[in-house]
C-alpha cells in the first residue's frame, strides 16, 4: 500500500442540502418529483448486466397516495434465481483479479454521480416509493449512500494497508481475499441507503453478490442500479433480483458456493435464513460468514435532573421523523413523574404544529407509512390503548387511509411498563410512555435493560454526571449505538457505526471497517529469503 494512496481523503461526509423553502435547491428537488410521480416506470431485473423482463408484473403503488399507479416491476422465479448465482459465479475470477483501486474506482464514481446529476433522482424515487419528506431523503438516499460508498473505499485501504511485523532475514505480509464463493445482500424498504450500502461493500471487496431489494422499495433500488452500471460496474458482480422472499432463501442457502448472507430486515425472518445455513452447513465449500441487523425496541430514558425542552425534542424527532419507520427509532420512554407533566405540554406543543401529508409538500414533516399491513398495525395498537385499563392515548392518536396510509404522531402512556406497546416492535410514529417514580431511578434501569429482547439503540438525558455514568453501565448491553442528551436515531457514517446485538442483530457495526472485515478472507504469508540447509538447530550442538 503507496502512502500516497492510502491518504486521499475519501472519508469526508457528504454535505446535507439544506431545501430551504424557495430555494433553487428545492424546486430542482420538487420538478424533478413531480416529472417522475406522472411517469409510469418499468422496472426489469439486472442478471448480468442485462435486464430481464418476464411479463409476470406487479403493480408499483406510493404510500402517500395508494390509488396512484407509477408503474411496475416485473417478478422473477427461481429459474432467475439460479441465472444470478450462476452468473455471479461466472464473473468472480474477473472481478478478482482487478486491482483493488480500480473497484475503488467504480464506486467512488458512483458516489460523485449520486451527488451530481443522480440526486434529485435518487432523492425522488425515494420519495415517490418510500413516503420520505426532503430532509430525511436526502440524509438517506443522497448523502448516507455517498458516506458509504466513499467511506467503505477509505477503510479499504487503511484495512489493506495493516500487515504484520516481519522479522529479519523474512516478510511477513496479509492478503485480504474475498470470500469463496458468491454472497447474498437482502436489503429492507425503509432505507435507501442501507439498500445500497449492503451489495456494494461487499463487491468492493471483491466478491460477487445476488442482490434482493424490498418489494416496498423496488424504485430506488432501480437507481442505485443505474448509477453502479453508469459507474462501471461490470457484468454479473451485483445482480439484483426481484422474487419470492423465502424460496430464494432456501434456494440460496442450499447452494454449495453461498459464502455471506448481509441481511437488514426483521428478526424473525433473519433467525430463518441462520436456521436454513445451519441446516444447510454440511453442504458448504466454506463456511459462510453471517452479518445481520434486524429489529429494535429503542428507548429513552429520562433522569429528574435532565432538561426537559431537550427531553421532549429529543422524543418527537427520535419517535416521529420517517414515521417512526427507523430501526433506530424511540419507541419507549421512562420518564420521572417530576418531569413529566412539563415534558408532554412541550411535546404537545410541538406535536400540534406537525403537518403530515406527502412528501411533495417539504413542510410536511410526517408522511405515510409504507403500506396498509403497517397502517392497520399501527391503528390496532392505537385502538387497543384506548381501550385498555392500563394504558391511554394522551397526545394524536388519528389515522387516515382515505388517499395514503397516514398514522399521525401518537403517544401512548401507560401503568405497565410491560404494557404490549412498550415491549413489541410497532415501526410507526408510535411513542409509549412509562412515568416512574423519581426514587425509582435505579430500578427502572433495570426495567429498561429486561423489557426486549432488542438491543439496537437507546439514549439518556441527564444533568446528573453520576446518573449519566449509572445509565452507560448499567445499560451496558441494552443497545449497540448509546446515545447520551441526544435522540437515539440519526448514525452518521465514519462517526457512529451502526449496530446492535442480543435479537437485533450481529452487530458488526456498518459504517466502519469492522464490517469491511466480515467480507474478505485473510490469508498470512512468510517468505524466507536465505533458507535454512540442515535441520539441526543451535542447541543440539
Amino acid at each position: 500500500m503507496s502512502k500516497a494512496i492510502s491518504q486521499v481523503p475519501f472519508a469526508v461526509n457528504e454535505p446535507v442540502t439544506s431545501y430551504e423553502p424557495g430555494s433553487a435547491e428545492v424546486k430542482s428537488l420538487l420538478a424533478t418529483y413531480k416529472k417522475m410521480w406522472a411517469e409510469k416506470i418499468e422496472i426489469p431485473m439486472v442478471i448480468n448486466g442485462k435486464e430481464v423482463k418476464t411479463g409476470d408484473t406487479v403493480k408499483l403503488q406510493s404510500p402517500q397516495d395508494h390509488a396512484h399507479d407509477f408503474g411496475f416491476y416485473h417478478k422473477g422465479t427461481m429459474q432467475h434465481v439460479d441465472d444470478a448465482i450462476n452468473t455471479a459465479l461466472a464473473a468472480k475470477k474477473a472481478w478478482n483479479d482487478l486491482g483493488w483501486e480500480h473497484r475503488a474506482a467504480i464506486f467512488l464514481k458512483a458516489a460523485d454521480l449520486l451527488a451530481g446529476p443522480y440526486r434529485d433522482v435518487i432523492n425522488a424515487a425515494t420519495m415517490i416509493g418510500q413516503s420520505k419528506n426532503v430532509h430525511q431523503t436526502e440524509i438517506d438516499a443522497a448523502c448516507e449512500f455517498i458516506d458509504f460508498l466513499r467511506f467503505n473505499v477509505e477503510f479499504m485501504t487503511e484495512m489493506y494497508s495493516e500487515q504484520p511485523v516481519s522479522d529479519a532475514g523474512i516478510w511477513n505480509r496479509v492478503e485480504y481475499r474475498p470470500l469463496e464463493g458468491f454472497c447474498f445482500a437482502v436489503t429492507p424498504f425503509n432505507f435507501t441507503a442501507i439498500s445500497g450500502n449492503l451489495p456494494t461493500c461487499m463487491a468492493m471487496l471483491g466478491n460477487v453478490v445476488v442482490w434482493k431489494p424490498s418489494d416496498k422499495q423496488i424504485y430506488s433500488a432501480k437507481v442505485i442500479m443505474d448509477v453502479l452500471i453508469e459507474a462501471g460496474l461490470p457484468a454479473g458482480v451485483i445482480n439484483m433480483i426481484f422474487t419470492d422472499g423465502k424460496e430464494t432463501a432456501e434456494k440460496v442457502m442450499a447452494h454449495r458456493d453461498f459464502a455471506g448472507l448481509h441481511f437488514t430486515g426483521s428478526t424473525k425472518v433473519f433467525q430463518g435464513m441462520w436456521k436454513m445455513i445451519g441446516d444447510n452447513i454440511h453442504n458448504y465449500r466454506t463456511y459462510p460468514r453471517i452479518v445481520g441487523e434486524t429489529g429494535g425496541k429503542d428507548f429513552v430514558i429520562a433522569h429528574p435532573s435532565a432538561n426537559v425542552e431537550a427531553v421532549a425534542t429529543g422524543l418527537v424527532r427520535g419517535s416521529f421523523e420517517y414515521q417512526g419507520q427507523k430501526c433506530s427509532a424511540a419507541s419507549r420512554a421512562y420518564i420521572p413523574k417530576s418531569l413529566w407533566a412539563d415534558v408532554k405540554k412541550v411535546m404537545e406543543t410541538q406535536i400540534a404544529s406537525i403537518k403530515v401529508g406527502s412528501p411533495e409538500d417539504p413542510s410536511n414533516f410526517v408522511n405515510a407509512v409504507i403500506d396498509k399491513n403497517s397502517f392497520e398495525k399501527c391503528k390496532g395498537y392505537i385502538d387497543r390503548a384506548n381501550a385498555s385499563d392500563v394504558a391511554n392515548v394522551v397526545i394524536g392518536g388519528k389515522t387516515d387511509d382515505s388517499k395514503g396510509w397516514f398514522v399521525y404522531p401518537t403517544v401512548i402512556e401507560t401503568t405497565d411498563s410491560q404494557y404490549e406497546s412498550m415491549v413489541e416492535e410497532i415501526f410507526g410514529p408510535i411513542l409509549s410512555v412509562f412515568v416512574y417514580e423519581d426514587a425509582d431511578w435505579s430500578e427502572t434501569l433495570k426495567v429498561v435493560d429486561s423489557s426486549s429482547p432488542y438491543s439496537l439503540t437507546g439514549s439518556v438525558f441527564a444533568q446528573d454526571r453520576y446518573a449519566v455514568n449509572e445509565a452507560f453501565k448499567a445499560l451496558e448491553n441494552a443497545s449497540g449505538n448509546f446515545y447520551i442528551n441526544d435522540k437515539p436515531t440519526g448514525a452518521v457514517v465514519g462517526q457512529q457505526p451502526f449496530g446492535g446485538g442480543r435479537a437485533s442483530g450481529t452487530n458488526d457495526k456498518a459504517g466502519s471497517k469492522m464490517n469491511l472485515l466480515r467480507w474478505t478472507s485473510v490469508r498470512s504469508i512468510k517468505e524466507t529469503f536465505v533458507s535454512p540447509k540442515d535441520y539441526k538447530y543451535p542447541y543440539l550442538g
